[in-house]
C-alpha cells in the first residue's frame, strides 16, 4: 500500500503552445504550476500528491513521467473535454501569456477542497498554486486546520484595493509566495519590506517577494527577521517553472525541519534546475544526488545560520 503524500499540491495542469522570437514553435507542451512544483518536491524525496482538473488534451506521457517520479495522481480527475490552453510568447527577455479562445475558464479547471482525496486530508502540508482568489480563499479555509501547513501562490495581484481581501485569505495560511510583479502595494517596487510586514497576519509566518534573476526577500513574521537571497544558476534556458520550483524546494526543506536559511538555499538550488531546459525537462532529468551536490557546493553546511 502506497503511503499518503506529505505534501498535496492543488492547481492547474494545462497545455502550453510556445512561440519563440524567430517564429519557431513548440506546440502542445505539458505545463501548469503543479507540474513543475510536483517534480521539484519529489526531487528531494518528498511524497507528493496532485489535485487538479485535467483536460483530455493533456499529454499522457507527462502524467506517466510524473508517476515514474513517485508523484501521486489520485487527486487528478478528467474534465471530459479539452482543458485550459495558453500561448507563451517570447520576445527578448519578455514572456507574454495569452489564454487561447474557446477554452474553459480558470475557475472551471481549478480544484476545490472537496477534490482532495479523503485519504489525503491529513497531509502535513497543502500548497495552493495560482488560482482565482475566491477559490483560494475557500480552499485555504477548508484545509487550513491546526496541524496542516498551508502555502499560497497568488494568481491575482496584491494591490492596495485587494489588500484586505488577501489578508482574509492569508490569515489561514502559513506561507505566501508572490513575485515582485504580483506585489503591487505602495512602495513595494522600491523596497518590499514594508509590504511584506503589512501582509503578515493571523498565522502567516513566511512572506516572500520573489525577484527572479535578482533573487528575493523573505520576511519571517515569527522572528521579525528578513532573509535575502541571490539567484544562482548553472545555465538559463527557460524561466518557466522557476517560481514553482523555488516554492517546492522551500516546502520540502521546511517539512524536514531544516533552518529557514537552509530552506531558502534548497529553494534556490531547485529553481536553478527548473530553468536549465525548456519546460519541465531539467527537473525530470535531475536526480537527488545532483541536487544535493549542487546544494553542498554552492552552500557548504557551515554557512547555514
Amino acid at each position: 500500500m502506497t503511503a499518503a503524500p506529505e505534501l498535496v499540491l492543488l492547481g492547474n495542469l494545462l497545455v502550453d503552445d510556445i512561440v519563440f522570437p524567430d517564429g519557431s514553435t513548440r506546440m502542445a507542451q505539458p505545463g501548469g504550476a503543479i507540474l513543475h512544483s510536483s517534480i521539484a518536491a519529489a526531487l528531494w524525496g518528498t511524497r507528493v500528491g496532485c489535485v487538479s482538473l485535467l483536460g483530455d488534451d493533456y499529454p499522457v506521457d507527462a502524467l506517466e513521467r510524473l508517476e515514474r517520479h513517485g508523484v501521486m495522481l489520485d487527486g487528478v480527475r478528467r474534465l471530459g473535454r479539452d482543458g485550459l490552453r495558453t500561448w507563451l510568447l517570447y520576445e527578448g527577455r519578455v514572456r507574454r501569456v495569452v489564454h487561447r479562445l474557446a477554452c474553459p475558464t480558470h475557475e472551471e479547471v481549478s480544484p476545490e477542497a472537496d477534490d482532495v482525496p479523503e485519504a489525503w486530508r491529513n497531509a502535513r502540508a497543502f500548497h495552493l498554486a495560482p488560482m482565482p482568489i475566491a477559490l483560494q480563499e475557500r480552499v485555504v479555509k477548508a484545509l487550513g486546520g491546526e496541524r496542516a501547513f498551508v502555502s499560497v501562490d497568488p494568481y491575482e495581484l496584491v494591490t492596495e484595493s485587494s489588500l484586505e481581501r488577501w489578508r482574509a485569505v492569508l490569515a489561514h495560511a502559513d506561507a505566501f509566495f508572490p513575485s515582485e510583479d504580483e506585489l503591487r502595494l505602495d512602495g513595494a517596487a522600491e523596497d518590499p519590506r514594508g509590504a511584506l510586514e503589512r501582509l503578515a497576519c493571523g498565522r502567516l509566518r513566511f512572506v516572500f517577494a520573489k525577484r527572479g534573476a535578482a533573487g528575493g526577500l523573505l520576511f519571517d513574521a515569527h522572528t521579525g527577521r528578513f532573509h535575502e537571497w541571490e539567484a544562482r544558476t548553472e545555465a538559463k534556458t527557460d524561466p518557466t517553472g522557476a517560481g514553482d520550483g523555488f516554492a517546492a524546494g522551500f516546502l520540502s526543506a521546511h517539512l524536514e525541519g531544516l533552518p529557514v536559511d537552509r530552506c531558502i538555499q534548497r529553494a534556490v538550488v531547485t529553481a536553478s534546475f527548473a530553468i536549465q531546459a525548456w519546460g519541465p525537462e531539467a527537473l525530470f532529468a535531475a536526480a537527488r544526488a545532483d541536487a544535493e551536490q549542487r546544494l553542498h557546493t554552492w552552500y557548504p553546511q557551515e554557512s547555514v545560520s
